[in-house]
């Protein structure tokens, strides 16, 4: 049976070790720069990214000023950004706030939180046909990011140069699952220095391979790689469909996270 998790002590640990903590595999493109309690991150595939722990008690039209000197630094530089709010932070108008400022709200997801040790398995069972490898190869990026492009029906090309970057370093490990020939799910873990945590990411998969235990088996040699590694927690940010798997593998939910988007052409 899984371990019995505290939600309260879980968030806590979630704002002290992951937020606001400068990734040390950016691209080398990528400018991180610091604007009172908030870190800025320009030139990130895409575009850029801000991140807080918390706001330093910015509230009214203080509050304004500074969600407008984050947008006019990103139009500066044609740039589009990722202000991602979690729903226990402060203020609590703080959305309200963005939207009036040109962000437009993206789907909304919820932060799940798990103890590796539960989950480890790095020889999970699969499905009959479908293989299971890690993997640094480029063209298996590529074949990452056309699934997710698949999957999400939007452009992820995005995916590939991102993994190319990080998988320079020891803080990532990319998983395919193949049958017939092609990827048809993906995942890949990053390890946070420093903390007790270790982030699941991806786990995409072809509508005609899902509710076969794939995902559940890369959540399961993901974790194994965590205990190897010396991380205890396991970080989520779960989507709809991958909450209700998590919850009923024991995961927890601590808070919800909602990325608001700014584009050059929202204002």
């Amino acid at each position: 049976m899984p371990s019995q998790l505290d939600p309260r002590q879980l968030l806590a640990a979630y704002d002290a070790q992951l937020r606001a903590r400068p990734d040390p595999d950016l691209p080398e493109r990528a400018v991180l720069e610091w604007d009172g309690p908030l870190m800025r991150v320009s030139g990130v595939y895409t575009g850029g990214f801000v991140e807080y722990r918390d706001l330093g008690g910015l509230t009214g039209d203080e509050l304004d000023a500074f969600i407008a000197r984050q947008r006019d630094h990103f139009a500066a530089r044609g740039e589009e950004f990722e202000w991602k709010t979690r729903g226990h932070d402060l203020p609590e108008d703080l959305p309200q706030r963005l939207l009036a400022a040109g962000f437009v709200p993206q789907e909304r997801e919820t932060v799940i939180i798990g103890l590796a040790a539960d989950h480890a398995d790095a020889h999970p069972p699969l499905p009959e046909g479908v293989t299971l490898r890690e993997t640094r190869s480029p063209a298996d990026f590529g074949h990452i990011a056309e699934l997710n492009t698949v999957v999400w029906e939007t452009d992820m090309g995005w995916l590939s140069e991102m993994l190319s970057t990080e998988s320079t370093s020891d803080n990532l490990k990319v998983y395919v699952a193949e049958a017939d020939g092609r990827v048809v799910s993906a995942a890949w873990i990053r390890f946070v220095p420093g903390t007790d945590f270790a982030g699941l990411w991806g786990g995409s998969t072809l509508k005609e391979y899902r509710g076969r235990g794939l995902y559940r088996a890369l959540v399961a040699v993901r974790a194994a790689d965590a205990v190897a590694r010396g991380h205890k927690y396991l970080q989520v940010d779960a989507s709809d469909d991958s909450r209700p798997i998590l919850e009923r593998l024991g995961f927890v939910a601590v808070t919800t996270t909602t990325p608001y988007m700014w584009r050059p052409s929202s204002t």
